[in-house]
């Protein structure tokens, strides 16, 4: 029985880390050394000119696509283009599902977008889908999800009065850190989204987000609890703790839940909330 448990773990670790196949159908003991292979003097030929020439010319099917072969800052100036082009969620949902220039769209199930009200006033803004959120194409639906809940419920709010968003919709192999590269390529959506819902609050959840879109190199415990202005329209944005570390720091949630705090008391004075609501 002990042994089945053991088993069910190191399979659930592979599926967080994104295993999803194995790569021949009968395992391979790769601690023994392999049998040397036997060659015959009549199986070694000379290949045939013709064939070698033909083999190098790479065929048309073995081109890499176009789209594959752009560069960096030509993908990222893309990513301006089709966000700066939508003029509604919808368009910019289509627009986001059609760009190719991101890589991580290769790995991904889904494109994760949104969840929430789209008529809210309050816009939480989290890193990078995980697991749960790639399989069901929505933002925070595993266990930081459900802590995420939890902690909105606490102050009076829920999904039917926010809006949520990721700075990026695809979620990195193995939930690895995404890269600088990464990040910026997919800037241009989320900073397009937040100018669409044009929140009255904003709350940046994560180092990722937090400092990409604040453009800072701040850490995240410097950077929560302390009210900032984002972009030109002024949108005051609230940086906090990510629920995903606070499943790793439960000690954290202290700090956390000053900042909701902090958060309901903004939503009352902009007549979010009312004064009874929690």
């Amino acid at each position: 029985m002990q042994h089945t448990e053991t088993l069910k773990e190191v399979l659930q670790f592979y599926a967080d880390a994104g295993v999803d196949m194995a790569l021949d159908e009968a395992p391979h003991n790769r601690l023994v050394a392999p049998k040397p292979k036997a060659y015959s003097v009549a199986a070694v030929v000379q290949p045939d000119p013709a064939q070698q020439s033909a083999a190098a010319t790479p065929s048309p099917a073995s081109t890499p696509p176009a789209a594959e072969t752009k560069s960096h800052d030509v993908n990222v100036q893309e990513a301006r283009t089709r966000a700066a082009s939508a003029a509604s969620l919808d368009e910019l949902m289509t627009l986001l599902s059609e760009y190719e220039g991101c890589g991580l769209k290769k790995t991904a199930t889904n494109t994760v977008f949104e969840d929430g009200n789209r008529d809210a006033r309050i816009m939480l803004v989290g890193e990078a889908p995980g697991r749960d959120e790639d399989l069901q194409g929505k933002p925070f639906v595993g266990r930081s999800g459900q802590l995420l809940d939890k902690i909105l419920a606490a102050v009076g709010l829920d999904r039917t009065n926010v809006y949520i968003g990721n700075v990026l919709p695809w979620r990195p192999p193995g939930n690895r850190t995404p890269t600088n590269a990464e990040m910026e390529l997919c800037k241009p959506f989320i900073t397009r989204q937040i100018e669409l819902m044009n929140p009255d609050l904003l709350v940046f959840l994560g180092a990722s987000s937090a400092k990409n879109l604040l453009e800072t190199t701040d850490g995240i415990l410097k950077l929560r609890g302390k009210w900032r202005s984002y972009s030109k329209a002024e949108i005051p944005v609230l940086p906090t703790l990510h629920p995903a570390y606070l499943l790793r720091q439960p000690a954290q949630k202290r700090l956390v839940w000053r900042d909701f705090l902090n958060l309901r008391k903004a939503a009352i004075q902009k007549g979010i909330l009312p004064s009874d609501s929690a």
